[in-house]
Formats: structure tokens, C-alpha cells, sequence
């Protein structure tokens, strides 16, 4: 597989919202995984941060703007970024330049996993096994406000 390849084959559901493409680059695994990104203009992969997995973001080509726990910033091509778990990790990465903005985001795969979503006031938990329901385990709890 290569990075700079146009290909993106069949894309699945956007539940974010951002419009952005991706593609696994490692298939999954026990521990790594890495799976690379594209967002046109206007797009945004949204703001969120992982309880088990730690990841590392290598930007490949564009200038997407990174908003992290530190505030927003824009990243430069061949810059590297690493996000620890919990909050100190926090990331989402728009594209506001008129460019597609491509980036490879490889990191630990835990499971079973949980990522809280703290703009869309959301939280998942997902695992690759079965829940009582029949399917893989998929679920988002929306954050209620304290009272």
C-alpha cells in the first residue's frame, strides 16, 4: 500500500459528520494500527480522546490546523505529533486551506476501547467481540449536563 495513492476504495459511514476519507494501513491488530486520512477543504476529523490507545499523527501533505488541550495550531508538512491517553491527548484536526490536507495517524489498538467525544458531549465504548445484543459492541452514551 502506498500513502500517496488516490485510491480509497469503499468508504463507510461518516457518523461524525466531518466528511473527511480513510483507509486502514495496518489491518487490525492485537497493538498496532495506523490508518491514513484526507480532508478537503472545509472537512474536520472531530475532536476526541482515547482512554486505551495513544496515538501518533505524521502529517504527509497540506496544512491541516490541529486543536489540541494546548489550543489550535497549524501543522506543517513531515510534522509529527504524538497524543498520550486520557484528556492530555485530547485531538481534531480540520482542514481550512483550500488543499486537501492528508495525514497518517498510527498508534496502540486497545480492546475493549472508550473515546469520549467532548464538542458532540458524546462517549463510546467498542470492542471487536460480541455483546449481548448479537453484534460487535458499539455504544455512544451522550453526556448529560451536570444538574
Amino acid at each position: 500500500m502506498n500513502v500517496f495513492d488516490d485510491d480509497w476504495g469503499d468508504q463507510g459511514e461518516d457518523w461524525s459528520g466531518g466528511g473527511g476519507r480513510s483507509k486502514r494501513l495496518v489491518p487490525s491488530g492485537p497493538e498496532l494500527g495506523a490508518s491514513l486520512y484526507e480532508l478537503g477543504p472545509g472537512n474536520f476529523n472531530v475532536f476526541h480522546f482515547h482512554h486505551g490507545a495513544e496515538e501518533l499523527l505524521v502529517v504527509l501533505r497540506g496544512r491541516p490546523t490541529l486543536k489540541s488541550q494546548d489550543g489550535e495550531r497549524v501543522l506543517a508538512e513531515g510534522e509529527v505529533v504524538h497524543f498520550p491517553r486520557g484528556p492530555a491527548g485530547a485531538h481534531g484536526v480540520r482542514n481550512d486551506t483550500d488543499e486537501p490536507a492528508r495525514y497518517l495517524v498510527a498508534g496502540i489498538r486497545v480492546m475493549p476501547e472508550v473515546v469520549e467525544y467532548p464538542d458532540l458531549k458524546q462517549i463510546t465504548a467498542q470492542a471487536t467481540t460480541g455483546s449481548q445484543t448479537g453484534d460487535r459492541l458499539w455504544l455512544v452514551h451522550d453526556v448529560q449536563p451536570p444538574a
